[in-house]
């Protein structure tokens, strides 16, 4: 395990309220804490998609300024080069879902782990995900659930909507929210022995 400044274990904290997210830090770590960062998540003027993910990963690793290892991830969904964040309304989730019936979009997820003196190391998964043409009728069903409200571009690939997906190409776990292969890597470079 990687050495502190005291004779105390170093301890990890997830940066993200996201139960997704907990979910699967848990495959990688037996023991960490959970605190959200809470910042401003809205995109600047002009902003690619891949910087806006890493700023985010970043911006919640740093947000909490804890003396140890703190982990901050982000994922959005990109159609045709705009971010599709998480949707505002009802109306707005249903936009998203037909926009992305029939077509192939990218999910980008990015993943920061702040060391205890500050020091940054960072990584991006993008997947390629194509989804059949949704029937309409599912799509309203899929809203009404409530499932949608809380994921970037209105979907949650560990549920219902598998049923329309394609096609996917890159890591699975980085479209639920945290690249397993990728936090891995950045947490065996700090000195942490992931499962």
């Amino acid at each position: 395990m990687p050495s502190t400044s005291s004779d105390r274990a170093p301890r990890m904290i997830l940066a993200s309220g996201s139960p997704r997210r907990r979910e699967l830090l848990a495959v990688l770590l037996p023991r960490f804490d959970v605190i959200p960062a809470d910042i401003d998540e809205s995109a600047r003027e002009g902003e690619a998609p891949s910087d806006y993910v890493r700023r985010m990963a970043r911006e919640k690793a740093a947000a909490g300024g804890f003396p140890d290892w703190t982990l901050g991830a982000d994922t959005s969904v990109v159609l045709d080069g705009v971010l599709l964040g998480k949707p505002a309304d009802e109306e707005e989730a249903i936009a998203m879902l037909e926009r992305l019936s029939g077509t192939s979009h990218r999910v980008h997820s990015a993943v920061a782990l702040r060391g205890p003196e500050g020091e940054f190391a960072e990584c991006e998964s993008i997947t390629e995900v194509e989804f059949a043409t949704i029937d309409p009728a599912w799509i309203r069903r899929y809203v009404a659930s409530g499932d949608p409200m809380d994921k970037a571009g209105a979907y949650g690939i560990q549920g219902a909507p598998a049923a329309w997906i394609r096609e996917l190409r890159g890591s699975y776990s980085g479209v639920v929210g945290l690249p397993l292969f990728e936090t891995a890597d950045l947490l065996r470079g700090a000195g942490f022995d992931p499962a």
